[in-house]
């Protein structure tokens, strides 16, 4: 079972399209630690773990996720974090 829902995260991760993030919660609702722990375990270069943010937009990989998401035009406030209502791909998508 724990694999299964660790590849949906996967799966879920490796759909968000260039220049849009998801959070931690909407990848794995209710258990938002689960998706970083599979983050962490996780050794394939082709998931874009960049595209996965706190909550509140806050970077969790610091300058190295920043730079890849500049890159692909995700949206920054003045506050350094990303712009939620711009970038945010929606639940139900």
């Amino acid at each position: 079972m724990a694999q299964a829902s660790h590849q949906a995260i996967l799966d879920r991760i490796a759909e968000i399209p260039e220049g849009f993030v998801r959070t931690y919660g909407d990848l794995s609702p209710g258990a938002p630690r689960l998706t970083g722990t599979v983050l962490r375990l996780n050794d394939d270069a082709d998931v874009p773990w960049w595209r996965v943010v706190r909550a509140d937009g806050s970077l969790a990989k610091g300058e190295r996720q920043r730079a890849l998401l500049f890159d692909e035009g995700v949206p920054f406030l003045r506050n350094g974090k990303i712009d939620l209502r711009v970038a945010r791909i929606p639940h139900d998508v």
